[in-house]
Formats: structure tokens, C-alpha cells, sequence
């Protein structure tokens, strides 16, 4: 079984909205609740216990009033965090769990769908449970095939509410021969999104660049109203301008979400084959590097993984190259390694083949060969 996710806005009336923030704040209490007693158990008797939603219900009435899929699922995720914290491979990047804010939390729940609970009405309108038929746009429906599983409903910080439907497909056959001579090698590039083996620089604006005057501006508004202190009741102003500060990060993060959604489907349609290096994008953008604004802004780490998926729907490849593998260091045409290439600063190998080219060409070349040796080796 195969899924599939699809995110839509929805346009809830007044009285939906408030249903919706009911139910973020039912979700967010019982996750609390769970927790809180989790470690009260283990104080006690050194075991965590079982905890499930319906013994909030008696002390809690308000609980009823929200779906019980909703908290259901609150209940899972508690359980995988908890799972996660002592799984050895994930305990270092996954802590104990934390309690839930009201303020800084995401808002979001998610429901099952139950016999159509959750189902697309006349193409306008999405069904949900406890709370009727919303208002959405409905910009892409999957084929017959699809059956619904759940739906997430999450409200932005600029106020803006969506659902993500998830979708379970059959395993299909992919009938497409993808052809390993159609291939092509990504180096990443800090100015631009990469270079390909051609000497194609991929177009990425530095959109936070772009909009840095406009927000900080905007910022400066903010730390002027009441509420910008620590433990100072937030006024209206405050919280006004908070969704103006709010809405300019969304703009940013959808001008990026846009633009490399563009550039991975074009390789993807194009090339059988594509050949990247495997990077650790925290790590290049921590602070010790200098760079850390401008690598989160490029968003290489995100276009990787939708040319992971777009590939994987349609039959072709995406090869991954060791990190270590000395790309930018090897000559393409002899072979020679040139040690001094690991100074960034020289940004042209020169060999004494003859071969004069800029270091990122080089090492997407040098990727692309290493990729198709590793893709026919397996094969």
C-alpha cells in the first residue's frame, strides 16, 4: 500500500473556526494530561502505565464535545514519542517529551475516516467529523484508486487553516524502463541551488534576503507594542502586528516551496537518472560556518526530497553519493586528485591534463560517474 498526501485550504464559517479551536485546545490538554501522569507513574512505581482519553472525560466534560478520533490519535503520538526518547538510534536527537504550550505549540489534530466520516463533497466542500462540511478549494482529487485514510487539520500563524488528506493507493506495477544514458549530477552551490554536469547554475532566489528590510521593519513594530516583554499581557496592536510579522514568513516560505517545486519537477520529467551528493544540511548550517542564513535559504535539503518522491512515482532513479566521496577534489578527465581543491576559496580546478573548468562542474561530473558505477553495480 502506497500513500499519498494532498494539502487543501479550507474556509471555515465563524462557527466552525471556533469548533476547530476547541479542538486544538481538547487535543493539547489531553496530550498535557497523558504526559503528566506518565510521570507521576513512573515516580511511583517505575513503570509509565496506560493512559487513554476516556478517563479525562468524567473530570473534563468539554472533551465530548470534540471528535474522540482526534484525541485517539493524540494518544499514538504521545506513545511514538515516548518510543522514540528510548530507541538508541533516536535518543540523541529526540529528547523526553515536553508539554504542550498554548502559545507556542503547533495547532493541528487528526481524524480517521470511518465509513466516509471524511469524504469530498460536490467538489467544493470537505465532510469532517464534529464539525460538517467545510469550505475548501479543491485544486487536485486522485483518481478512483484512492481511498481516504485520515485528514489533518492545522491552523497557520498567520490564521489560515488547512487540511491534508491522506490517500492509501494499491502497489501498481511501473511499467516505465527508465534509461540509465538520460542521467544527470547535482552539486550542491551555496549562490544558486546547484550546478549540474552541464554548467547549468539551478535559478534560486534568496528569498529571505529579498523580503530582510520589509520584515525587519516589521519586527521593530513589534518589539514597540505592549506585550513584547516577557510575562506582559499581549494587546491587541501586539497581536496584530504579531500576524503582519507572521504572514511576511509565510510569503517567504511559499515563494521557496514554489520555486523548487517548479525546478524538481522539470528534472524530474526530463532525466531518468539523477545523481546527488548526500549532505548534512544542519551541520553546513550551523553558525561556525558563516554561511548558516544562507544555506537555510536555499532549501537544497527540502528540493532532495521532492525529487526523492517525484522520481520514485515515476519509475525513475535518484542516487545518492557518499558524502565523503572526494568530488570536488578529483580531476574528471585523468583522475588525478588535487588535495589543495579542499580550499574553498580556489573555485577552478586546473590539471595538468589541460583541464580548466569551475570546481562545482567538475564535482557534479564527478558525482554523475560515481552514481552510474553504484547504480549498475546493484544492478
Amino acid at each position: 500500500m502506497a500513500n499519498k498526501a494532498i494539502k487543501y485550504r479550507l474556509y471555515p464559517t465563524e462557527e466552525q473556526a471556533i469548533m476547530f479551536s476547541k479542538t486544538f485546545g481538547c487535543c493539547r490538554k489531553v496530550y498535557n494530561l497523558m504526559l503528566s501522569d506518565k510521570i507521576a507513574s513512573y515516580e511511583a512505581t517505575k513503570t509509565f502505565g496506560k493512559q487513554t482519553p476516556a478517563m479525562y472525560k468524567t473530570e473534563y466534560p468539554f472533551l465530548k464535545e470534540i471528535d474522540s478520533l482526534a484525541l485517539a490519535n493524540v494518544q499514538l503520538n504521545l506513545q511514538s514519542a515516548m518510543k522514540n526518547h528510548f530507541d538508541k538510534i533516536r535518543k540523541k536527537r529526540n529528547g523526553f517529551p515536553k508539554f504542550k504550550s498554548a502559545k507556542r505549540s503547533r495547532k493541528s489534530y487528526t481524524t480517521n475516516n470511518q465509513k466516509g466520516t471524511v469524504a469530498f463533497i460536490d467538489c467544493k466542500y470537505i465532510r469532517l467529523p464534529k464539525i460538517g462540511n467545510v469550505k475548501a478549494v479543491i485544486h487536485r482529487v486522485p483518481d478512483s484508486k484512492g481511498t481516504i485514510k485520515s485528514a489533518t487539520v492545522s491552523q497557520s500563524s498567520d490564521g489560515k487553516y488547512y487540511a491534508s488528506v491522506l490517500f492509501t493507493f494499491q502497489d501498481s506495477v511501473i511499467t516505465y524502463i527508465p534509461d540509465i544514458d538520460n542521467a544527470i549530477g547535482l552539486d550542491y552551490a551555496s549562490d544558486g541551488l546547484y550546478v549540474d554536469n552541464n554548467g547549468n547554475v539551478g535559478s534560486n532566489h534568496k528569498y529571505y534576503r529579498e523580503s530582510h528590510k520589509k520584515l525587519a521593519k516589521e519586527q521593530r513594530k513589534l518589539s514597540r507594542k505592549k506585550g513584547s516583554l516577557k510575562n506582559e499581557e499581549k494587546s491587541k496592536n501586539y497581536l496584530k502586528q504579531l500576524r503582519k510579522v507572521n504572514k511576511i514568513h509565510t510569503h517567504i516560505a511559499n515563494q521557496r516551496l514554489d520555486n523548487l517545486h517548479k525546478i524538481s519537477t522539470e528534472i524530474a520529467n526530463r532525466y531518468d537518472v539523477v545523481c546527488v551528493e548526500t549532505l548534512n544540511m544542519r551541520a553546513m548550517s550551523n553558525k561556525g560556518f558563516g554561511n548558516g542564513k544562507a544555506t537555510l535559504d536555499n532549501g537544497y535539503g527540502m528540493f532532495l526530497s521532492m525529487l526523492a518522491y517525484k522520481l520514485a512515482d515515476r519509475g525513475k532513479y535518484l542516487v545518492k553519493v557518499d558524502k565523503w566521496y572526494p568530488s570536488s577534489q578529483i580531476c574528471h578527465c585523468c583522475g588525478v586528485r588535487h588535495p589543495e581543491m579542499k580550499d574553498l576559496k580556489i573555485r577552478k580546478m586546473k590539471c595538468a591534463c589541460g583541464l580548466e573548468m569551475g570546481r562545482d562542474q567538475n564535482a557534479a561530473i564527478n558525482i554523475l560517474h560515481e552514481g552510474l558505477r553504484m547504480l549498475t553495480s546493484v544492478a
